[in-house]
């Protein structure tokens, strides 16, 4: 779902990054990234996502929660994901492989992240992989493309 969310997201003129939220199974929040259509660089897909899943639940505690993400969670991301207290990260590319397309991440993967800062979230990395940098592709041959 994250991966048909970000296509859907390139589509309409944004960058190649879904993330949903589930909780026991059930779908929370399903988000692509909107920093070009809102002009707000903190509008990532997780971060998207994160918020809605707030709304959805009442609440700021996503515990028993779970991310599905098209990529790596930026450092920023990767905080909201941690004070969120959502259990655990499922995530396709890596910063490394998005920056291979142009994107400037600050390459500090989420390992270290969760090491420097005592995190209890749990990381799966490399689910659908293939299929994540094939967006990636997509979205960089995208007639109109537009970057940060």
């Amino acid at each position: 779902m994250a991966i048909d969310k970000a296509l859907e997201g390139v589509k309409s003129g944004q960058s190649p990054f879904g993330a949903c939220i589930v909780k026991d199974g059930k779908v929370i929040a399903c988000e692509h990234n909107i920093v070009l259509a809102s002009c707000d660089i903190t509008a990532h897909a997780e971060i998207h996502a994160i918020r809605n899943a707030c709304k959805n639940l009442q609440t700021i505690d996503l515990s028993g929660c779970e991310i599905y993400s098209t990529c790596e969670p930026c450092p920023m991301c990767f905080t909201a994901i941690h004070w969120a207290r959502i259990d655990r990260i499922y995530y396709g590319a890596s910063i490394s492989d998005a920056e291979k397309f142009g994107f400037n991440e600050l390459r500090v993967s989420n390992k270290e992240l969760k090491n420097i800062g005592g995190s209890k979230v749990e990381i799966i990395p490399e689910i659908l992989k293939k299929q994540c940098i094939e967006l990636f592709d997509y979205w960089n041959s995208a007639p109109g493309k537009r970057t940060y």
